[in-house]
């Protein structure tokens, strides 16, 4: 089986509860964020605010394309992506359009997600780089990935 390499941040909360605060969570956090915020970095060298606003919505994407593919096709292997060629354009795009598009999207995926049987969570799919997993190890992944970046927004906001 694949290793979460967002386990770390999820622990042994309920991924599922994860997933469905994000878009309030995430649009709180964005209010408190100035134009001079939207482009501070939570720590030197890394994405600004703005550039993971982005980095939620096409990451969405990606997701909600993953567990679709889980559900819809047996043993399904995941089409993985570059996350820094995805970020190059993040720099022209506005953040406020990356965030109302996470949102959407989001609600959409959860839409999707609140139909899926509990008896379809063991469904295997592959990622090429980290083996083996489960349609709920993606939700795993999901919700950890979302508290990474909601850490790094929240350190922004406050700081």
């Amino acid at each position: 089986m694949s290793t979460n390499p967002y386990a770390k941040f999820l622990a042994e909360q309920d991924p599922i509860a994860i997933v469905h605060q994000m878009p309030a969570r995430v649009s709180a956090l964005a209010a408190k964020l100035d134009s001079e915020k939207l482009q501070r970095s939570y720590a030197p060298g890394k994405w600004t605010a703005a550039q993971i606003l982005c980095h939620l919505a096409d990451v969405e994407i990606a997701f909600g394309m993953r567990f679709r593919q889980a559900i819809a096709q047996t043993h399904h292997t995941i089409e993985t992506f570059e996350q820094e060629d995805w970020a190059m354009p993040y720099q022209h795009l506005d953040p406020h359009i990356a965030l109302a598009s996470f949102v959407a999207l989001r609600n959409w995926t959860l839409a999707f997600l609140d139909t899926v049987p509990k008896s379809e969570y063991g469904r295997e799919v592959t990622h090429p780089e980290r083996g083996t997993t489960t349609f709920e190890g993606l939700i795993r992944t999901m919700a950890g990935h979302d508290l990474n970046h909601l850490a790094q927004l929240e350190s922004i906001a406050t700081s």
